[in-house]
């Protein structure tokens, strides 16, 4: 024990902390800590009273937003003992352990080590395990630490209160005032004269928590179509290790979509590091693989690329590979005059470089069968352009200007086109530049799909001009028909400048 100097006071014990938030138009606690638990205050108490008691009571503003991501931390975490975890309320996580609970030496064990790993992060927990989500629940919140074995959940919730069942507030209050404090005097009233005094949707759920019917969980996270995990029994930390340690799964759901005729086209790895940080690295690519030598070197890619490396910490335990979206290997016949390695190296560069860069940065452009300009194309990420039959058509001949502009803008702009009387030449203004044409050819009418459009879409009179610079524009006239005046109102004609021709 340290000694105190001379004249030092004694330091003061931190003072008893609860969360409030405004509930009902009344600040209430929401949560405390132990300290304030053994000074007699509790849960949903009004804050006034609570100050009253403890007028040193330190306060902390509800977070729910905060409250939210650290519960999704938590659940990040509890994916290492299974992928199916659901939030059931804002403080509640639940876990389907079926078929895993082996992995970990039993029920019992599982909930132990659950208990104690997320106690370690400093938190406060209370579990059960039971055969469905109602019983579990209660069991968790009444008998902390208790394991219920198959078809034993009515034993196990007939000593707990009413309230474990988590009715709505005025059933909870209909059950006391007919005098039923516990779930076991519930269970021995005639199913009749419940269902007819509260209804199925009660009945339905003291059905689940006795185990004649349960509600599946939905998990927070989309579930792989193939997954592979490794454990470790001392944590990792190099990237050859890890590395290696992503190939051999690679190559375990590669054998088992082999046999389905299916390929990767998503792939994610899940990094569970021991101190309880979750890491998450996700690659796409062109077409179906299961390759593990691709995998690995995509992986790397992006390992390589991104701002904030894969940190091992303390060191990884656990890594889960994971085929997010999984297709069918189409069989494709390889023509004899095509170079079929090319267009596979040049599929394995876009997944590179989609790695590197990102998937949206990666793009490529598609054929649109359209005469309006600026839809003649459409782009995507290059990974998700697939064959069609739509082809570019060829608008010009041969040594032949181009007749659309090379640079389209994205918002066109408007222009005012004026005329010298004296010298007949003709000038349009733009950005505040006047631009004296030299040349000028057209018009091409092009009219607007109007089937697409609910309102009117006047037609375009397309002109390429070319300054005494030697700059060339695509403008176009946008106007009305003649079979459309007096039905369109408003509508003046007026140039627009679409973009830059070569």
């Amino acid at each position: 024990m340290r000694q105190l100097e001379p004249g030092a006071e004694p330091a003061s014990e931190p003072p008893p902390l609860v969360v409030a938030a405004k509930i009902k138009n009344a600040m209430r606690i929401t949560a405390l800590d132990r300290k304030a638990t053994g000074s007699n205050l509790s849960q949903g108490m009004a804050l006034a009273d609570a100050r009253a008691m403890l007028p040193a009571l330190k306060v902390v503003q509800y977070n729910a937003i905060g409250e939210r991501e650290l519960l999704n931390h938590i659940a990040d975490w509890c994916d290492r003992y299974t992928p199916f975890v659901s939030l059931l309320t804002s403080r509640e996580l639940l876990l389907d352990v079926t078929g895993t609970t082996h992995l970990f030496g039993g029920e019992q064990a599982l909930l132990d080590k659950v208990r104690a790993d997320i106690g370690r992060q400093g938190f406060v927990v209370r579990g059960a395990l039971a055969g469905n989500t109602i019983a579990a629940r209660a069991l968790a919140h009444y008998r902390d630490g208790m394991v219920v074995p198959e078809r034993e959940e009515a034993g196990a919730l007939a000593p707990l209160p009413v309230d474990a069942m988590d009715f709505e507030p005025e059933v909870t209050h209909a059950f006391h005032r007919a005098g039923l404090k516990t779930i076991g005097q519930i269970y021995k009233r005639k199913r009749s004269e419940l269902q007819s005094r509260f209804g199925a949707a009660v009945m339905g759920r003291i059905d689940q928590a006795h185990g004649a019917r349960e509600k599946p969980i939905t998990p927070r996270l989309a579930q792989p179509d193939y997954s592979a995990e490794q454990r470790f029994a001392e944590p990792i930390v190099t990237e050859d290790i890890i590395l290696d340690t992503l190939r051999s799964l690679a190559e375990s759901i590669g054998q088992v979509m082999a046999e389905r005729d299916e390929g990767a086209r998503r792939l994610e790895a899940v990094f569970f590091r021991a101190d309880g940080k979750v890491e998450r690295i996700v690659i796409d690519m062109g077409s179906p693989t299961r390759d593990a030598a691709i995998v690995v070197r995509l992986f790397r890619e992006k390992l390589s690329a991104v701002a904030d490396p894969l940190d091992p910490g303390f060191g990884f335990d656990l890594i889960r590979l994971g085929a997010t979206r999984a297709e069918r290997a189409k069989p494709t016949a390889v023509d004899l005059d095509a170079d079929e390695q090319a267009k596979k190296e040049v599929r394995f560069l876009i997944d590179r470089l989609a790695a590197r860069f990102g998937v949206q940065n990666i793009i490529a452009f598609q054929p649109n069968e359209t005469n309006i300009p600026e839809a003649a194309w459409f782009a995507l990420p290059a990974q998700q352009i697939e064959k069609t039959d739509k082809k570019w058509r060829r608008i010009r001949h041969n040594r032949e200007s181009p007749r659309r502009p090379l640079r389209i803008f994205e918002r066109p702009e408007p222009i005012t086109v004026l005329s010298d009387v004296k010298s007949g030449a003709l000038r349009f203004n733009w950005r505040q530049t006047t631009h004296t044409v030299q040349k000028i050819e057209g018009p091409e009418r092009i009219a607007m799909e109007w089937w697409k459009h609910q309102t009117y879409q006047p037609t375009r009179d397309y002109y390429r001009v070319e300054d005494t610079e030697g700059r060339r524009y695509a403008i176009y006239l946008e106007g009305i028909n003649k079979r459309d005046i007096g039905r369109v109102e408003n509508l003046q004609p007026h140039w627009i400048l679409q973009g830059m021709l070569a």
